[in-house]
């Protein structure tokens, strides 16, 4: 079972979601619950939930930055909460990162739809860690599951578009912008096919160029974050260790 973490202000709310979504059916579990993004923080230590579910405007810490402490370290799915007056806070969420949001008043269709978003999210990344197991010796490690072709033609958009401009700054506004989509409509159709975000893969994206830039030896370990897209090397062996589990360095090592 998916263990699924509630953070929400309103206990009505809180309690409304986990009494009305049919987890079972998308093999979830709630494991616990949160009032607040600074509460939510040390549950999603403790707990290490495969799915977050949070609103935004919540006391003691919002709902962006407790994701923004935790996500990329934790490694879940995310799905926000949201009313109308925080709609901007929404699409910045998912150019960062979240499988995606649920407008206030809860629609359940809307939820139920989040939630298997985020559970496709959340096996990509299980069936990822598990491929990778014992390969790090061999340097034949795969983010990315390359054997998965996409018929959609929006999708190989994206993905065609993604690998001629890695090296660039990639926000959703600039694929809505090259494919005359809206920005929703791209991030849902990707979720669906790939399994993850657009965000998600293009990170993982550049680090699998990252890993075959250490292979060939062909950059130096301090100008690889730049080449790849994430720019200067403390931040880029950041996000290379929250995906690989052991710095550039010992990866390089290891080889």
């Amino acid at each position: 079972m998916y263990k699924v973490l509630l953070v929400e202000d309103e206990e009505i709310i809180r309690h409304g979601i986990r009494q009305s979504v049919p987890w079972n059916e998308f093999g979830c579990c709630v494991v616990g619950e949160a009032g607040d993004g600074e509460e939510g923080v040390r549950m999603i230590e403790k707990l290490k939930p495969d799915i977050v579910i949070t609103d935004i405007n919540m006391p003691v810490m919002d709902g962006l930055a407790m994701l923004a402490a935790t996500k990329l370290k934790y490694d879940y799915a995310a799905v926000i909460l949201t009313g109308y007056s925080e709609f901007g806070y929404a699409k910045e969420a998912i150019r960062n990162g979240v499988s995606g949001y649920v407008l206030k008043p809860l629609n359940m269709n809307e939820m139920k739809e989040a939630l298997a978003q985020a559970v496709l999210e959340t096996q990509n990344i299980s069936y990822l860690r598990q491929k990778n197991q014992g390969e790090k010796s061999s340097g034949d490690i795969r983010l990315l599951d390359a054997d998965k072709e996409y018929t959609d033609p929006v999708v190989q958009s994206i993905l065609a578009y993604i690998a001629e401009n890695y090296k660039n700054k990639i926000m959703l506004a600039d694929l809505a912008e090259e494919l005359h989509y809206s920005e929703r409509y791209i991030s849902q159709k990707f979720q669906k096919a790939v399994g993850t975000t657009v965000i998600e893969y293009l990170n993982r994206y550049r680090i699998q160029k990252a890993l075959a830039f250490i292979r060939e030896k062909a950059v130096p370990l301090s100008e690889i974050g730049w080449e790849v897209g994430i720019g200067e090397y403390k931040y880029f062996n950041h996000v290379f260790k929250k995906y690989m589990g052991y710095s550039a360095k010992e990866y390089q090592q290891s080889l």
